[in-house]
Parts: C-alpha cells; structure tokens; sequence
C-alpha cells in the first residue's frame, strides 16, 4: 500500500511538474479555425496535417526552448523578431517559423472573401494597377525563390504596400530582410512541405491554387492593424545607419568615460565629429523629419566639433567628460524624438 501511494505521489509530482513547464511555455499554437480537409481540393488535408502538426509545431517547441530562461521569454513575437538577426539563429529560424505559419493559417479560409475590398482594395489599384497585377508579381516572386522561402504583401514604413520575397523562415519585419522591411499582411508558403504531396515539383501549379484559399477580409484586417502597428516607427529607426553608426561610436566612448576610461574618446573624438557629420547630411526617414530633429542634428555636429577640438588641445579629462556629456544628452534628443511616443 505505502509502494503503491509513493509511486502515486511521483505521478502527481511528475505531472505537476509537466503542466507547471507547458504553463510556462510564452508561446503557443494558434488554432487553425477549421478542419484539415476544409481547403481541399486546393490543399489536401494530409498536407495540411503534416505542416501544421509536425513542421509548425516543430518551430514552437525549438522557439520556446531557444528563449527559456532567457529575457528574450518576456518579449512579444513582434518584438523579438525586429531583431532576429542579432539575436542568434535559434531564435530568427523558429520565431520565424512560428510567427510565418501563424500567419499564414489566418490568411486561408474555405469560405473567406475571395477579392480585396475598402482600402486594401483601393491601395491594391494604385499601387499594382489590379489584384491580377499583385497576384501575378507574388507568383513571380516565389517562382523565382530559389530553394526555400516565402513570398509576402507587406506594408512598409511609409505606410505602402510592397512585395518581397525571403529565404527559408525570414519575413520583412526582421531585420534580416534589410531593404524589404514592413509589417507582413499576407504570406505564402513556397517551402516544400506546403504542397509537395499534393503538386510534387509544380510549385507554380500550388501558386496558382492558393489563390482560391485566401480570405481577403481577414488581409484587409491585418492592413488596417498595419498601419497603425508602431514597430513601423521602429522599423524606420532602424533603418537609419547612420543614426546607429554615430550611435555605436558614442557607446563605444561615453561608457567607458563614465567609469574613468578616457582612452577611447580621445584616440576616437575625430571619428565621433566624422559621423556626425555624415548623420547630420543623411536622409532623414519621413517619420522623423522635424525642425527639432535638424536642430538637434546641427548640435550634434557643433558638440562633436567642440569635443575634438578639447581632445586636439589636450583638454583636461573633467573638460572632456562636460562636453562628451552634453554631446550625449543631444544625441538623446534625437533618440526621443525618433521613439515611438512622439
């Protein structure tokens, strides 16, 4: 009886242990929102099994093992995946996957709109001229993706629509995708396993019958979000070079003075002035162009010029510290204002 009870309790604390680990998963499956043979004869439900239960949730276990006991745990998908590439591959291949499939199940439908309609359609027209227009550059796109990838509709910074096409599990809101970048509102598979039971090597036969699963409501949804989506802003951001090349210079330098260090910014001051004046001189992104901005700007160049000029005449290390300090606290300015608060 006494074996018998022990080896119930290891059960309960087994169990509880297992349910207390998938409690503490951040990340889940999402519902597909209908059965696997709901999209035949344009996917089969065998196909759809598969890829959904086995590839998808492949993605989601590697992601939250990837991101388990880390900070990156607390993070929204969205937010890891802006900086996918600088996070490590376990964490750019499986956030993903996780986050492409995600939206990829959401965009099919058996019986979903089959045309764009209010200002999805209307930026359709002016953008591509037609849906036919759109549908045609996206087949084109992922006729084209060599070995494995995905083709996208997304919406860039400056709130246009745009198509791109990635390799393997990349999407244009991580900052892989470099010039492609946008929040994705309709994506498509062109991975193998997305139809290779069904259409074998025909990747165009699959392009061409994906059409007849997409549900336009739910993409006209993800454009309205889109567009209000604020890591657009940050996207942006991001995407000035030049506001992070003065950026690394200035932690490479201000850091080690506030802990006594002054070697770097004096071996450094000319290239600080350098990149100011190369930030100062290059495009501003459209979010961000403001007469606030360009004063901060032009005081950035006027601080680091006076901060050379200190370095040059052997300034004393209280002196260099003031200016450098001064120099830091506009470059904020700028931060500030190019934050996604203002």
């Amino acid at each position: 009886m006494k074996i018998r009870f022990s080896l119930f309790a290891i059960g309960i604390v087994c169990l509880s242990l297992f349910s207390t680990e998938l409690l503490s998963q951040p990340f889940t499956m999402p519902a597909l929102g209908y059965s696997y043979d709901a999209l035949e004869p344009y996917i089969d439900a065998q196909t759809m099994e598969i890829h959904y239960s086995k590839h998808h949730q492949a993605y989601l276990t590697n992601l939250n093992k990837a991101v388990a006991g880390t900070k990156a745990d607390k993070l929204p998908l969205e937010d890891l995946l802006i900086a996918a590439e600088r996070r490590g591959n376990a964490i750019r291949n499986n956030g993903g996957g996780h986050y492409n499939h995600s939206l990829f199940w959401s965009i099919l439908s058996p019986a979903g709109n089959k045309i764009p309609e209010g200002k999805l359609a209307i930026e359709i027209n002016t953008t591509f001229t037609s849906l036919d227009s759109l549908k045609k550059l996206m087949n084109a796109g992922a006729t084209t993706r060599f070995g494995s990838g995905w083709v996208w509709l997304y919406v860039t910074p400056e709130k246009k629509l745009a198509v791109a096409s990635t390799p393997n599990q990349d999407n244009p809101l991580m900052d892989a995708a470099k010039e492609n970048r946008g929040i994705p509102i309709l994506g498509i598979d062109v991975w193998e396993h997305a139809y290779y039971l069904k259409y074998q090597n025909k990747r165009g036969d699959y392009l061409g019958a994906i059409w007849n699963v997409i549900d336009w409501k739910k993409v006209g949804e993800n454009y309205e979000k889109a567009l209000k989506n604020p890591l657009l802003k940050v996207i942006e951001k991001d995407a000035w070079q030049a506001l992070k090349d003065f950026h690394m210079v200035m932690a490479q330098t201000f850091h080690p003075v506030e802990e006594g260090n002054y070697k770097p910014i004096r071996e450094r001051s000319g290239e600080m002035l350098s990149k100011a004046k190369l930030l100062a001189s290059s495009k501003v992104p459209a979010s961000f162009q403001s007469a606030e901005i360009t004063k901060a700007l032009n005081d950035l160049v006027d601080g680091s010029a006076k901060l050379d000029k200190l370095v040059s005449k052997k300034a004393k290390d209280e002196k260099i510290k003031e200016s450098l300090t001064k120099l830091h606290d506009t470059f904020h300015i700028i931060q500030g204002l190019c934050s996604d608060e203002h």
